[in-house]
């Protein structure tokens, strides 16, 4: 069975970089699943096996070139065979990203085309204002719209303090608390997700962004595993990032729990820390760090109170995160660009020695 287009989040934008490969008899997928060497897209011809061209894999760059899950792309479908070619991919609207995790200086797509991107924390050891803000710049840099979600109310101990230390920091930040066990919250997540909209849960392992799913899908979807009994900590049971549709019209990704979420790049921080950033513009100097520099700004409203002292704290971790970042991406491309002369130079060499043999 096929799904139509707009069910599967196609919008006017998607319709206008998809013309040119209409005229050519292509049709347009979108990406459920990614495998190692294949994938699962959805489309009007129903669920599809595909692989990715040739063509495809020579031109990408990186890893984050290939198709992910959330992407649109453009396929030709074998129908008696249920497959699928990946000729192309369509421009991303919205991508979520991070560092990928260890020692590369590489980025790595999340989810692709999202409207919102829910962090999902739970009412126990898991829940951090400091990390809360961490995803807050992430989601705010991909261009989907945020959202908050504290699960585990039913266990929670220190609910109203918790839920109101959440709220300081998401302002206008849409916050739900939810039980997904006893349903608790559930709807009202439910009403607010629109047909057509895509959105992707993220958080830590166990803190029940599969059982929330089911929640909402209303059936043991998802694989989920019971709290230890000992500290009543989920374990982690999703292995890879899926797009699945709600029965409501929307469509929600799974993400696996991450052990590292590391920016990329600071394109967040102005909304995140417009209060710090719209001070420092006061600043005496205006190379100010906001560190130890006399009559700065910044450092004033910090001690008078006017900004959380752990919000500062926090800002000046990613800040320096940041700076550190940017100078393993220009030492990165630094290398690449040496690389890439030494091949020029190696193939102007061998050319030379062709014409030689020849003469």
């Amino acid at each position: 069975m096929g799904y139509s287009l707009q069910q599967l989040g196609w919008s006017d934008f998607f319709a206008s970089e998809f013309a040119e490969f209409e005229s050519r008899g292509f049709e347009p997928g979108r990406i459920a699943i990614e495998n190692r060497d294949n994938y699962l897209v959805l489309s009007a011809s129903g669920e599809l096996d595909a692989q990715i061209t040739g063509r495809l894999i020579y031109s990408a760059d990186s890893p984050a070139d290939y198709p992910k899950v959330g992407d649109w792309v453009v396929i030709s479908v074998m129908e008696d065979e249920g497959k699928s070619i990946i000729h192309d991919i369509l421009p991303r609207q919205t991508a979520f990203t991070r560092k990928a995790s260890g020692k590369r200086t590489e980025l790595q797509v999340i989810g692709a085309n999202l409207d919102h991107v829910y962090v999902v924390q739970s009412f126990d050891d898991d829940f951090s204002p400091n990390r809360l803000e961490r995803y807050l710049v992430m989601i705010r840099e991909s261009g989907a719209a945020p959202g908050i979600i504290l699960n585990k109310s039913d266990l929670a101990e220190d609910l109203i303090n918790q839920a109101d230390a959440a709220q300081d920091i998401a302002g206008t930040v849409p916050l739900f608390v939810v039980s997904a066990k006893t349903r608790d919250g559930i709807d009202e997540l439910a009403s607010a997700i629109q047909p057509g909209e895509t959105i992707a849960l993220v958080g830590s392992s166990g803190v029940g962004k599969s059982t929330i799913i089911n929640a909402l899908i209303g059936e043991e979807r998802q694989k989920t595993a019971d709290v230890r009994e000992f500290d009543q900590k989920g374990r982690h049971t999703t292995t890879r990032r899926e797009l699945i549709l709600l029965p409501d019209g929307g469509l929600i990704i799974d993400t696996p729990g991450m052990r590292e979420f590391q920016l990329w790049s600071g394109g967040g921080m102005e909304e995140v820390y417009d209060d710090i950033l719209e001070l420092s513009a006061e600043c005496k100097f205006n190379d100010c760090t906001h560190t130890h520099e006399v009559e700065c700004v910044v450092i004033g409203a910090v001690e008078s109170g006017e900004i959380p002292e752990v919000h500062y704290e926090n800002y000046l971790k990613l800040q320096k995160e940041l700076d550190y970042l940017e100078s393993k991406q220009d030492e990165a491309a630094r290398r690449e660009r040496e690389e890439y002369w030494k091949q020029i130079h190696k193939d102007v060499k061998e050319m030379k020695k062709h014409r030689k043999k020849f003469r």
